[in-house]
């Protein structure tokens, strides 16, 4: 093998994906078809989930001073996100060129391979691994690796190829997209019903204006270039009779309303992650933020596979666990689509879910599902709260010091935290100890009202999911062996 995984796309998810598996010790190259990144930002920000995913890595800082806040939406209408527990809140302003930029900088760090202005013109594959033929910038060549990840957006060649299925729903109305500078407009936030469509305005640093336009008589129309900025001008006067024709385009894009997703995430050593799984309405920024927590959840397991200490069958739960998650973000997206983009015919459905917000239980209900909190994974049996879950940030002590859980996650690996000294667990856990980090430490709040109250060791995997607790019905040594292979 050239290597041990080629990864196509380094967008988000094929860039997170690239750092997750080097960061495991697994050599990967990521073939990307564009010459350089393109400057867009379609994605905007993270959602809380991201933020902890990019915290539990230590990557938060790379970001420099993030600006949060407690202020989110569900289809246009104000949610509270100060309703959820934890450390971190949402983040509305790093554009998607900044995280790519950040990423790829961690990825080649440790070692990944960029190779831009290579495209991916066919792939085979067979029991022992995936070949692809590429055209770069000295002519064409084939690449062999033991998995193929395709991270190539909603047009994914990789999943054409491969012969993935793709059901869904097509689109049924175009939408507009923009960035741009030196424009006077009203700031719209969450978008604005007006007769014929929606419009939205946001204002961004450096003296930037996100203009997003929805028209109801536009149809989806084949493109094989962007909108152009002609074509946002003469919509935003259609539907607002303002003149922005005088503003800077940065970037222009159009987008429709699809709704698809694969019937399966793997099909044996091709892969799909973000995008190119599941397609959808953009709803508060969530396809991007997802599709990276798609790159963690499959990249550990990924490099456990691709060394030889877990089985070819863990890759399975990677559809299983993150296939559900996608199914329910294309249902929250339409859900917010019908509340977007419909007339004034569904005035009184915005009125009703209005009202139903100002219950905190319904708030927080919606503020967990945008933000990406509410996924719980099956563990098996136990009592536990968390189990499933991911474990907060959580302060602990212990003899050398403090640290905490998110920490204790810098490094990619499984933990086992073992908060009461038990000597019989660390011993059982020994066997494990080139792929679990065995810690004993103490949270330094240990009331009733701790996320670790309730038991004495916990299991995390690398992805931050708490795997097993004492009071689990399996044993360690059982979840030890499901989630990190043989002893």
């Amino acid at each position: 093998m050239d290597t041990a995984v080629v990864v196509v796309g380094a967008g988000p998810a094929g860039l997170m994906l690239a750092g997750e598996l080097q960061l495991a010790g697994v050599d990967v190259v990521v073939v990307e078809k564009l010459a350089r990144p393109t400057g867009e930002s379609r994605g905007l920000g993270f959602t809380v989930r991201t933020m902890e995913v990019f915290d539990q890595r230590g990557l938060l800082p790379r970001f420099g001073d993030l600006t949060t806040t407690s202020y989110h939406h569900f289809g246009g209408l104000t949610l509270d996100l100060g309703v959820l527990d934890g450390v971190h809140l949402a983040n509305k302003t790093v554009m998607q060129w900044q995280t790519e930029k950040v990423l790829e900088e961690w990825a080649t760090e440790l070692g990944a391979e960029i190779r831009r202005g290579h495209e991916l013109v066919s792939l085979t594959q067979n029991d022992a691994g995936v070949e692809i033929e590429v055209n770069g910038p000295q002519g064409a060549y084939r690449l062999r690796g033991a998995y193929l990840v395709g991270c190539d957006g909603g047009r994914s060649k990789v999943r054409k190829s491969a012969g993935f299925d793709f059901p869904g729903i097509p689109a049924t109305m175009e939408m507009f997209l923009a960035d741009v500078k030196d424009v006077r407009v009203r700031e719209r936030r969450y978008g604005e019903t007006v007769p014929g469509g929606l419009v939205m305005a946001g204002h961004l640093p450096e003296g930037l204006t996100r203009l997003v336009i929805c028209e109801h008589a536009a149809v989806p129309k084949p493109r094989t270039s962007p909108a152009t900025f002609d074509e946002v001008v003469a919509a935003w006067k259609r539907l607002t009779g303002e003149d922005i024709s005088g503003g800077t385009p940065v970037w222009t894009s159009s987008y429709g309303n699809a709704v698809r997703q694969v019937t399966s995430y793997r099909m044996g050593r091709v892969l799909l992650a973000g995008d190119s799984a599941h397609i959808h309405l953009p709803a508060g920024g969530q396809g991007m933020n997802v599709s990276i927590q798609d790159s963690v959840n499959l990249g550990w397991k990924l490099a456990a596979v691709v060394r030889g200490t877990a089985p070819a069958d863990l890759l399975d739960t990677y559809h299983s666990e993150r296939h559900p998650v996608g199914r329910r973000l294309l249902t929250n997206t339409q859900a917010q689509g019908l509340l977007f983009l419909g007339g004034t015919e569904i005035q009184p459905l915005r009125d009703v879910i209005s009202e139903l917000i100002e219950y905190e239980d319904v708030s927080r209900h919606l503020a967990r599902m945008v933000s990406g909190l509410d996924i719980q994974y099956d563990m098996g049996e136990g009592d536990h709260p968390l189990l499933g879950r991911r474990v907060p940030h959580v302060d602990l002590v212990h003899e050398d010091g403090k640290t905490s859980t998110t920490e204790l996650l810098h490094a990619g690996r499984g933990v086992l935290l073992d908060c009461a000294g038990n000597a019989g667990l660390r011993k059982a856990a020994a066997a494990w100890s080139d792929r679990v980090e065995i810690v004993t430490a103490a949270p330094v709040d240990n009331g009733t009202d701790s996320p670790l109250h309730g038991a004495d060791a916990y299991l995390i995997r690398p992805d931050g999911h708490l795997a097993w607790a004492t009071g689990s019905k399996a044993g360690l040594p059982a979840a030890l062996e499901r989630w990190f292979g043989p002893a």
